[in-house]
């Protein structure tokens, strides 16, 4: 089963910047999707995620934030 990582982020956000380097990383080891949504182009995320970005969801919920721990991420990508 394929994994998918969403990376709820803003512009100009450092740590959003150094999430999308360890996902996209973590995603290529192991051969899972990922992408990139921006909170602030739309109200009901920007209300939802605004404080903690960055964020991160697995298959659509939500698996930490601010900051990625990696080892936790991979085992949740090799279900």
């Amino acid at each position: 089963m394929s994994h998918h990582v969403t990376l709820m982020s803003r512009v100009d956000c450092h740590a959003c910047e150094e999430a999308a380097t360890e996902i996209e990383r973590i995603c290529a080891d192991l051969g899972a999707t990922w992408s990139v949504e921006d909170v602030d182009s739309d109200s009901e995320l920007r209300a939802e995620y605004g404080d903690r970005v960055p964020v991160f969801l697995v298959d659509g919920s939500e698996h930490g934030y601010w900051k990625v721990e990696e080892d936790r991420l991979r085992a949740a990508l090799a279900d």
